[in-house]
């Protein structure tokens, strides 16, 4: 090799490396110095026990507490999460193992081009298409059956108006759905021919060979998308806006309206008219990116990583 070639090699290596610096960690922390020294106001007056812990948002009287918002970002996200993660690891079963092979390339693609669509077009169909639907059959349904359940009713409790919880939640999961699936269809199909082979070999059935291998040998991937999915529910914003209410209030119901924290920084983000407000909203954001930052650090180095080991497979 030249001395050309290895000068050409050594400033490629030297840009790329910055670009994975300045995407990997550069940005992210000039993003965490800029949140916290917006949040300083709101931090120096509220602290973070009390600004966790509130339940009052009173734009004038100066009162912020971000408890309602934390905790209706939680449950859609839960909730969106219960729903997705079965619906998607069968989806990815059955375009991995059942398909017919000519039709695997159109159900893929038809997955795929699912998380394109833009996230204001799943929030107007949830809110003119979904939320009646819910209001008139799904919900009414639903306080008939479970919500006559002893302590199970109580989250069937209240007028089902369809913008509520549940509906967040169910639009958001079918937002997710393309991209979890997606993940764990690609880990599927990484699992060698090899030990499904033998499987059969040995008289397993598609089923057995599917749960008893695949699933097992693909579960670091599995975990990866489900943890990559939450992040991305945790911080969507036009969807959830729509579906909400956009009420500061603790449901104690799924068909309660609620609030987000999303969903309060983009409703209110323009109508802050003080310093206090605009950064308890900034105080907000930085809440979201430690919780979705840190759920993502934790999910890697923790989960994946004993996950990595546990299976003798490469953590991601």
């Amino acid at each position: 090799m030249g001395k050309k070639d290895k000068l050409i090699e050594a400033v490629t290596a030297s840009v790329l490396g910055f670009f994975a610096f300045s995407v990997g960690f550069l940005f992210p922390l000039l993003t965490l110095i800029v949140l916290f020294y917006e949040s300083l106001p709101a931090i120096n007056r509220f602290g973070l026990i009390d600004f966790l812990t509130g339940t009052t948002w009173d734009p004038v009287a100066e009162i912020f507490g971000a408890l309602p918002a934390l905790f209706g970002t939680l449950l859609i996200t839960f909730i969106a999460s219960l729903i997705a993660i079965p619906v998607s690891i069968g989806i990815a079963i059955f375009i991995a193992e059942l398909s017919p092979q000519k039709l695997k390339p159109v159900f893929s693609t038809a997955i795929e081009l699912l998380g394109a669509i833009p996230s204001i077009i799943y929030g107007m169909w949830g809110l003119f298409v979904i939320a009646p639907l819910m209001a008139d059959y799904v919900e009414p349904f639903l306080q008939e059956t479970l919500g006559k359940i002893p302590l199970l009713g109580r989250l069937f409790e209240g007028a089902p108006t369809g913008v509520d919880a549940l509906t967040a939640s169910f639009v958001l999961s079918i937002m997710i759905i393309p991209f979890m699936s997606a993940i764990v269809k690609d880990s599927f199909e990484m699992t060698p021919a090899l030990l499904k082979e033998a499987g059969y070999g040995l008289g397993a059935t598609k089923w057995e060979v599917v749960t008893n291998i695949v699933i097992p040998y693909a579960l670091p991937g599995i975990v990866g998308g489900t943890v990559l999915s939450v992040g991305r529910a945790l911080g969507e914003t036009m969807a959830v806006a729509f579906l909400t209410g956009n009420v500061h209030q603790i449901p104690l119901s799924l068909f309660d309206p609620l609030t987000t924290i999303t969903v309060t920084i983009a409703n209110e983000f323009t109508e802050a008219d003080s310093d206090i407000y605009l950064s308890s909203l900034y105080y907000l954001a930085l809440i979201l990116f430690i919780l979705s930052f840190g759920l993502l650090m934790f999910a890697r180095f923790f989960i994946l990583g004993r996950l990595g080991k546990r299976w003798g497979a490469k953590s991601i």
